[in-house]
C-alpha cells in the first residue's frame, strides 16, 4: 500500500477520518455511570499488542484516517500505552494523535507522553468539588489529576475536559464551572448521560438534557465557535472573556449521527461502526503476520456499507454496549 485511497465513506455520504481505538477495558475507577462496582474480569483473551497494532493503522491511514485517538476503558493501565502513542505518531499519513484518560497517571506520565508524540489530551472530571468527585469516580485524589492537567498545558497539548452531566450530581454546578474556565485555556465539553445495556435505571434517574445549559450559553454571549475537519461531535462555543471554550455533546438531539466522522476498534480487534451498534465485526485475524493487507481494506470497506443513519439511542436502543469502559466512548 504505497499510495492513499480516498477516505472511508458510506451510503449516507460520510467520511471518516477519525479512528477510536481502545486499547484495553480495564478501568480502575467506578464512576456511577460507567462500572460502579469495579472492572469485573474475565477469561476473555488478552487486548491488541503493538504487533497487531501496527498494520491496523497503516491500512486507517491508507483509507484517509487522519487522527487516532487512543482509548480504554483507562489506556493508562496498559504499561506500553508509550510505545503505543509513538507507533500511532510514527505511522505516515496520521496527523493527530490524541488520548482519553481519567488523569490518575497523568502527572508522572505526560511528558513521556508528549515526547512519543501526543498531541491533544481529553481528561475525565466530572467534578471540580473534591468530594463530589470522589462520590462520581470512587477516587479520591483530584488535585493529583489538576497537577497532572496543569503540567500537560504547560507542554502545549491542546486539552480538552469531559463532565459527564449528571442530575443530583453536577447538573446544578454550571457556573463554578464557568469561573473555572475564564481564566484556564482549555474546552470543557459537557456529556449527556447516554443509557448502556448496565445501567438502564441510573440513566432513567440521572440523566438531563443538556439543551438548557446552550440555551443560557446564547443568552449570555457564547458564541458557536467553527468546526474543523476531524472534531469530534461538541458543539463548542467561545466567549471574548473567557480564556476557555465550552461545549455540549447531545447525542439524543435532531440529526446529532448526521456528522459522525468516526469509527472504533476494541481492544480485543472488533471494528465498531457505532458506539450503540448491535455487534462487532473481528478483524483480528485480518493482522496477523504474512495476511495481504488488501483483506483489511476489503473488510471494512465491505462492514462500512452496513452503518445505520442513526444510533437509535432517542428509542432506547442501546446496542451491544453493555458499558463505556467496552470502547471508551
Amino acid at each position: 500500500m504505497t499510495r492513499f485511497k480516498p477516505e472511508l465513506s458510506d451510503r449516507y455520504g460520510r467520511r471518516f477520518s477519525y479512528l477510536r481505538l481502545s486499547i484495553t477495558d480495564v478501568c480502575n475507577f467506578r464512576c456511577h455511570y460507567c462500572l460502579p462496582d469495579g472492572y469485573q474480569k474475565t477469561d476473555q483473551p488478552e487486548p491488541l499488542t503493538l504487533a497487531e497494532m501496527a498494520p491496523l493503522l497503516q491500512t486507517f491511514a491508507h483509507l484517509g484516517t487522519r487522527k487516532i485517538r487512543i482509548t480504554g476503558g483507562e489506556p493508562s493501565v496498559r504499561k506500553d500505552l508509550t510505545d503505543i502513542i509513538s507507533l500511532a505518531a510514527q505511522t505516515p499519513g496520521i496527523e493527530q494523535v490524541a488520548l482519553t484518560t481519567n488523569g490518575y497517571r497523568l502527572a508522572d506520565q505526560v511528558d513521556d507522553w508528549q515526547q512519543a508524540g501526543l498531541q491533544r489530551l481529553n481528561l475525565s472530571i466530572d467534578s471540580l468539588d473534591p468530594q463530589q468527585f470522589a462520590a462520581i469516580t470512587g477516587y479520591s485524589h483530584l488535585d493529583r489529576i489538576m497537577a497532572g492537567l496543569e503540567r500537560a498545558l504547560s507542554l502545549g497539548l491542546d486539552v480538552k475536559i469531559n463532565a459527564v452531566l449528571l442530575r443530583g450530581f453536577n447538573s446544578e454546578r454550571l457556573q463554578q464551572f464557568l469561573d473555572w474556565i475564564k481564566h484556564t485555556p482549555v474546552t470543557l465539553r459537557f456529556i449527556e448521560l447516554m443509557e448502556t445495556g448496565d445501567h438502564p435505571v441510573f440513566f432513567a434517574e440521572h440523566h438531563v438534557s443538556g439543551e438548557s445549559i446552550r440555551q443560557q450559553l446564547r443568552d449570555t454571549g457564547w458564541q458557536v465557535a467553527m468546526r474543523h475537519q476531524h472534531d469530534g461531535p461538541a458543539e463548542e462555543f467561545s466567549h471574548p472573556d473567557y480564556r476557555g471554550k465550552l461545549g455540549l455533546i447531545m447525542p439524543y438531539s435532531k440529526d446529532f449521527c448526521s456528522s459522525c466522522n468516526r469509527l472504533r476498534i476494541s481492544s480485543l480487534g472488533k471494528l465498531h461502526l457505532c458506539l450503540f451498534g448491535e455487534q462487532g465485526y473481528d478483524i483480528r485475524s485480518l493482522l496477523q503476520p504474512g495476511v495481504d493487507p488488501e483483506l483489511l481494506v476489503a473488510e471494512l470497506e465491505q462492514r462500512l456499507g452496513l452503518k445505520d443513519e442513526t444510533h437509535y439511542l432517542q428509542s432506547g436502543n442501546t446496542g451491544a454496549t453493555r458499558h463505556f469502559a467496552m470502547l471508551g466512548g
